[in-house]
């Protein structure tokens, strides 16, 4: 098998039955909030999030990720040049605690000893013949306020330790869907093949593990017309070629325009919150040329 081969036949997301698993995943879970009497009445969005909900899954990354967003508590923050208003602290029910501790509950009762309550963030549930491994994401609706009275719309997650950060899992499908169009469906096929390259580079001991999300992004990155070429060799030798070149150095760029972003346009790809540098970015883009041997085709 030619390489141009098999980068086609990396193209594609996970199997149909996997994708079966993964759409009885999210609905069980979602029937285990609708079942559970302690969120009787109050405003719950349960949705999709993350590589198979923006269909750029592959077989081995193929578990869910399930946002439980409560909707009864707003948070929000403002950019604005004069002084903040005041704003009165919340008293109610549902704190990040309590949210966690009732979504614990109604897994349980639904996943019964499945359920692993360990991590940091998530509610993990294990998998078992009829579904995929999940990570239930409890969190609160989010507002980004900018001085021209728009706002940015998304999630607040809570860690066990209190602090917290940002979700914007509905931009991140809008911007990703959007390059995807223009790109003739390209950009997701080539993000399939490079997670596929760095799953098989993983279990070759080639390199090491590289988030799944951070792949997404640098491949978001690349400008649309990388992903114009006539075969999938060219298509990933230029995308490996920008990652490469577009984070030379490991100072970020002064100017903001020049700084790489997540799908979601709202958050950069590279700063002190982030669990990735920029040496990761080029580290993967060199391995993955190398074990494709891009410099002799």
């Amino acid at each position: 098998m030619t390489l141009e081969e098999k980068l086609a036949g990396w193209t594609g997301p996970s199997s149909s039955t996997e994708q079966d698993k993964q759409e009885r995943t999210e609905r069980m879970t979602r029937e285990a909030v609708d079942a559970h009497r302690a969120f009787d009445g109050v405003s719950l969005s349960v949705y999709a999030k993350g590589s198979y909900a923006n269909n750029t899954n592959v077989k081995s990354d193929s578990d869910v990720d399930v946002a439980v967003e409560c909707g009864d508590v707003v948070y929000w923050e403002e950019r604005t040049s004069g002084a903040h208003p005041a704003s009165t602290p919340y008293t109610g029910v549902w704190t990040p605690a309590n949210l966690r501790a009732e979504l614990v509950a109604a897994m349980q009762a639904k996943f019964s000893d499945s359920v692993d309550t360990l991590g940091s963030t998530a509610i993990h549930i294990d998998s078992s013949a009829a579904r995929i491994e999940a990570d239930v994401v409890p969190c609160f609706e989010y507002h980004y306020y900018f001085e021209d009275g728009t706002d940015r719309v998304g999630a607040r997650v809570f860690r066990k330790d209190g602090t917290s950060t940002e979700n914007y899992s509905e931009l991140q499908l809008q911007h990703g869907t959007a390059k995807n169009n223009r790109t003739s469906t390209y950009y997701k096929k080539t993000v399939r093949i490079l997670k596929r390259v760095e799953n098989i580079m993983v279990e070759n001991g080639v390199h090491r593990e590289v988030p799944s999300f951070f792949i997404e992004c640098l491949v978001f990155n690349c400008p649309d017309a990388v992903f114009a070429e006539s075969t999938w060799t060219k298509t990933v030798r230029e995308t490996l070629r920008h990652i490469w070149n577009g984070l030379q150095g490991d100072i970020e760029p002064t100017v903001e325009s020049a700084r790489w972003l997540e799908v979601n346009r709202a958050e950069y790809l590279f700063s002190q919150k982030q669990k990735w540098t920029r040496a990761d970015g080029r580290d993967f883009a060199y391995a993955a040329w190398n074990y494709l041997e891009l410099n002799e085709r």
